[in-house]
């Protein structure tokens, strides 16, 4: 007979995780464990094959060689006469129901409830510059602090702390009816585990206290809005000495009234004259650096990009450069005067179908430069 699929026997997808794995096996063997079924033959015969299912997947080489060759991978002694032969015929080394309650909700060691404080987050806004170059901010969080007064203890100091006679320092009691197990926080203690005698009269026994606590937070360069930066342990303090849990910084950088970023690389515009748009030259331009030196070819369009290689901002992880995305921008002259529009004619009628390419004539040029002479007048 064709043994089932292991997947199958624990109802999982196969590209299912360790986590998914685990929690189908722990389901299945609740449901089928021989301490609850007591004596049903099939129920224990379902019990060895969700066992041994779980055994081969739960084992990163067992079951890359079953997903590669199936049941065969195991075989003739394959694996360390792993499969239904390599259970010494038992619960595949699994104990009592006992063992699988206890495996799901903790052991039953633990001498009280130990929980790690929330993680918080702070919301942060700083301009392009201070994200480009790195900055250090300080700033304030409202947050859970062991409480100074009982040293986070919860008692007055001088009074007796002693073990919660009803969950014996568990923080939790277990009630068993027929084979179903509950498990609920101890309401004596509310999970603590200790009895005390006088509460602390700041803290009023929780160890923990609200407080407002002042951080620098180093913002290193190169950052960008969502970006995230964890402070491990600068969260809320946690329950019972626990550790405390982590503060979350997230980054918001302003918009920019020159700059636009995408990624690593910035976009501005750059108003030209139409004399330089002519003519060409050099001019300077805006740069999170000062200013730099383009030149500018004549006969520059509106909307002609340059770039400008390594003026952008520098990535924070790879420590790459990006460019500075410059568009220029040809400005029209206003209110110009009866000589200057008849100067304008004049030179449109000379620039029909050359309005792409500058002319080579030096009487040409000498035209132009007189017309630009003339509107800066």
């Amino acid at each position: 007979m064709a043994k089932k699929d292991y997947y199958e026997i624990l109802g999982v997808e196969r590209g299912a995780d360790e986590k998914a794995i685990k929690k189908a096996y722990k389901r299945l063997a609740m449901k089928y464990h021989p301490d609850r079924t007591k004596g049903d033959k099939a129920s224990e015969e379902k019990f060895k094959e969700i066992n041994e299912a779980y055994e081969i997947l739960s084992d990163k080489e067992k079951r890359a060689a079953y997903d590669q060759y199936g049941h065969a991978a195991f075989e003739q002694g394959g694996f360390g006469g792993a499969g239904a032969g390599g259970f010494g015929g038992g619960f595949g080394g699994f104990g009592g129901f006992e063992d699988i309650f206890s495996e799901m909700f903790g052991s039953g060691s633990s001498r009280q409830r130990v929980v790690r404080g929330d993680d918080l987050r702070y919301d942060i806004e700083i301009t392009l510059e201070e994200a480009v170059r790195g900055v250090t901010k300080d700033i304030q969080i409202q947050t859970l602090a062991s409480c100074d007064h009982c040293d986070g203890t919860g008692a007055e100091k001088g009074s007796k702390v002693e073990t919660c006679p009803t969950c014996h320092g568990h923080g939790r009691v277990r009630r068993q009816q027929g084979f179903f197990m509950t498990e609920t926080t101890c309401p004596h203690c509310h999970g603590t585990g200790k009895k005390i005698e006088k509460p602390c009269k700041k803290c009023h026994g929780d160890g923990r206290v609200h407080k407002t606590e002042s951080l620098s937070v180093k913002i290193p360069a190169g950052v960008d809005s969502g970006n995230q930066l964890r402070l491990a342990g600068k969260g809320a303090a946690g329950e019972n000495g626990a550790p405390a849990g982590d503060l979350y910084v997230v980054i918001h950088v302003k918009d920019h009234h020159i700059f636009e970023r995408d990624g690593n690389n910035l976009y501005c515009e750059v108003p030209i004259s139409f004399t330089q748009a002519a003519l060409g030259g050099e001019i300077e331009v805006p740069t999170l650096d000062g200013r730099a030196k383009l030149k500018i070819p004549e006969g520059t369009q509106t909307g002609t990009m340059f770039r400008m290689r390594g003026k952008g901002i520098t990535a924070m992880r790879s420590g790459y450069a990006g460019d500075l995305i410059c568009k220029i921008t040809v400005e029209t002259p206003v209110k110009l005067t009866d000589e200057q529009k008849d100067l304008l004619h004049k030179l449109e009628t000379s620039l029909e179908g050359k309005t792409t390419q500058r002319p080579k004539s030096s009487s040409f040029l000498d035209s132009v430069k007189k017309f630009f002479d003339n509107l800066g007048k």
